[in-house]
Parts: C-alpha cells; structure tokens; sequence
C-alpha cells in the first residue's frame, strides 16, 4: 500500500508511541522502521521475541552499509527484528553521531521503503517514525517517497500553532506552495492529534477549521487517545489488557480510517503504475 511518515514539529508529542499503537493494529503486514535521525527508543524500551533485548547494531545502523551498494526494498527484512508480540521492526540509530553514516542514503532509504509494499516475496507497508522534523533533519527527504505524512501534535494552543505552521512549511516544500483541502497532491499531509478522548471530536474540528482556514493543505486525520496507563503497557512498562486501552482503541481506529479513505486509491495508483498488489 504505502510508506506512511510520522513525525512532530517540537517537543516530545508521543511520536513513538503513534507510530507504535498503529503498527499494532495496522490492517496489512507492516514493518515499523525507527527513522529519527537523533537515534531510535524501542532497544530501550521493548524487548525482542526471544524474550531478551533488541539488537542495537542490527536495523538502521546495520543497513547503511547495505544500502551504499543499492538496496532493494526485500533486503530490508534482513536488518528486522520481531519484537515480543511479533511486530515486525527496524531499529533506529543509537545515538544522533550515527546519522552520520546515513549522509546521501535517505532518499535511498525511502525509495526502498515506498517499494516494499510490492515485493512479490514479502510485502509490507511501512510506518516510519521520523521523530522532530523541527530544523534541518534528514528525515525530511523521506518524505517525497511517503503517500503520507503524518504530523502528531498534542492540543496546548503553542502545539496547535506550530503544527499548523508546519503543515504549511511542508506543503511549500514537498508540493511547491499550498493546496485546498480536497488536493490529492502525494504525499498528503495530515495531523493526527494526541488528545483527551472526551473532547477529541470537538477539538479535532476546531483543528481541522484552523488548517482548512490557513490554506495549508492538511487536514485532521484522527485523533489517537492521551492515555499514560495505555503508553505504559505499549512500552511493557506495566501489566493489562493493552487490547481494551484507550490508546490502542483510538489507534485502530486511525489505522482503519486511513485505510478505508486511501487504501483503494492507493492500490489503484499502483496499478495505474504497473503494480499489481
């Protein structure tokens, strides 16, 4: 289907944990790549299938040395690993110095990324948490590749303004100026918004108004539930029923909403293209 960025303007919005909880309950096969370049949290955080901890030399660290030779996007299953539960991941970069050795390959990296949801052997969309575009990251040259960019923000009225302003800045970048909001420019840009769940439907239209008004081309996709106790159990911080916690609840409900409004339309670009799915 596609390569779904996610990524926050500033601050710590709960990136990671979006780009987690939709994974989990993601419709398709899907691989979850740790793509901020100031270095990944899930080795320190999850741990892997056998029950020990995740490999920090094998994900982006262990593919940059790959992907200098070309990459084809199937290659990208030999840097995986399942984490306990079976989500399938690519871990992020220790620390931002490693960025380093990823210099000229992101755009390599996205390519491969949008790809390997038609691999005839193995495909799989991919969901990529890109963490603070804020200032001159690399991960921003993913985003061409993407079919969507995903802006996460929580409601504090600064948080609201500034990704409105970064909605905006996107869309001179990525599609030369603003679009209206019926524009099926690629990538979309969208804003899910990390929020109280008793006012999420009232604040996400008040959100949606101010980004239509301003004529930055992004628009509300959804909202995904301000929930510690739910972020808690997603990091295996704490014991409960992750399936009934408002967290996962709201995810999959973003996760099934992209899917019904763009899936079709993706599948059928790909085959426009040539690609069968």
């Amino acid at each position: 289907m596609a390569l779904i960025a996610l990524a926050a303007d500033k601050g710590s919005p709960g990136v990671t944990t979006a780009a987690v909880a939709l994974s989990a309950v993601w419709p398709r096969r899907v691989l979850l790549a740790e793509t901020d370049p100031a270095g990944g949290d899930l080795v320190y955080r999850s741990a892997a299938a056998h029950g020990g901890p995740l490999n920090p030399n094998t994900g982006m660290l262990s593919i940059a040395a790959t992907a200098r030779r070309g990459l084809v996007p199937d290659q990208l299953w030999d840097h995986v690993q399942p984490l306990s539960g079976g989500l399938e991941v690519l871990v992020g970069l220790g620390i931002a110095e490693q960025a380093a050795g990823l210099a000229g390959l992101w755009p390599t990296l996205g390519r491969a990324f949008a790809s390997l949801a038609d691999s005839p052997n193995a495909p799989a969309d991919v969901i990529a948490d890109c963490g603070r575009i804020s200032g001159d990251t690399p991960a921003v040259e993913l985003f061409p590749h993407a079919a969507l960019v995903l802006l996460i923000s929580r409601t504090e009225p600064e948080a609201i303004a500034r990704v409105r302003d970064r909605a905006a800045a996107l869309a001179t970048k990525l599609h030369g100026g603003p679009r209206g909001a019926a524009s099926l420019a690629t990538p979309l840009i969208g804003v899910v918004l990390v929020a109280d769940p008793g006012e999420a439907s009232k604040i996400s239209g008040q959100v949606n108004d101010m980004l239509v008004h301003a004529q930055t081309g992004a628009r509300v996709i959804g909202t995904i539930a301000d929930d510690p106790t739910g972020a808690d159990q997603l990091a295996g911080r704490k014991r409960g029923r992750l399936d009934k916690s408002l967290l996962i609840r709201s995810a999959r409900k973003v996760a099934a909403d992209i899917y019904q409004q763009y899936g079709a339309a993706w599948a059928h670009q790909a085959q426009m293209n040539g690609q069968p799915r």
